[in-house]
């Protein structure tokens, strides 16, 4: 066990009841031509969480840490997309439509993929989920039965739409979550930090707010004598 340094007040880390979690790291949402720039949104804003993801997802492959990965999608034919979340915002072009990296988050599409800094190995899960959150209609609680995790180290995209909605799931699970700050982004920077204030909120009524280093530090501590 670690104590990390974390709002509201530190957070036990357990590595090995622990996962790192990192949400919807798709091209769709963070490469130019996706889906989210062609929502309008300024897809630069979200750059900032690769690099910090990519030394954490390092010192998590190599301690053994387990990892799970998630991308937001649909089946190519559609059956799994709800009427009301494809028409909403009235845009010309949504959900299933063709764009430049293919079907808009659309299974097998190349933008529904993982962007390739932080592209899965053999052994990490990827859970493929039709709404925001990452227990709706997947199979992460098995996942988190089947291998006693009471934690989860939360990164990835958005922070206020499918991190936030996902935290408050496994805060519902009894899960214990650390939301990793500069692991993750948001298109707009003041609903980053609100999203974050609002986890660590009421003594962390949802969970932790802490930074990739302390984790880092943990993971790559030499171990202490027997």
């Amino acid at each position: 066990m670690a104590e990390l340094a974390a709002h509201p007040y530190p957070f036990t880390f357990k590595p090995a009841e622990a996962a790192l979690l990192i949400i919807d790291m798709q091209r769709d949402f963070i490469e130019p031509g996706g889906f989210g720039a062609m929502l309008g949104n300024d897809v630069t804003q979200l750059e900032r969480t690769i690099e910090p993801l990519k030394a954490l997802l390092a010192a998590a492959r190599s301690s053994g840490l387990r990892v799970i990965h998630t991308r937001e999608g649909h089946k190519p034919d559609l059956s799994d997309l709800h009427e009301s979340k494809r028409i909403r915002g009235k845009g010309t072009t949504t959900i299933g439509d063709v764009g430049p990296m293919g079907r808009i988050l659309v299974i097998g599409e190349p933008g529904h993929d993982i962007i390739p800094e932080l592209y899965p190995i053999a052994g990490e899960a990827v859970v493929d989920k039709p709404g925001k959150g990452a227990f709706y209609a997947t199979e992460l609680t098995d996942i988190v039965a089947e291998h006693g995790i009471t934690q989860l180290l939360v990164c990835g995209v958005t922070t206020e739409v499918c991190v936030h909605t996902t935290v408050r799931e496994a805060n519902d699970r009894g899960l214990d979550c650390l939301v990793l700050s500069d692991c993750t982004g948001s298109y707009f920077p003041e609903f980053h930090a609100t999203a974050l204030r609002m986890i660590a909120a009421q003594g962390g009524i949802f969970g932790w707010v802490g930074e990739s280093g302390s984790v880092i530090a943990a993971l790559t501590a030499p171990a202490e004598p027997a």
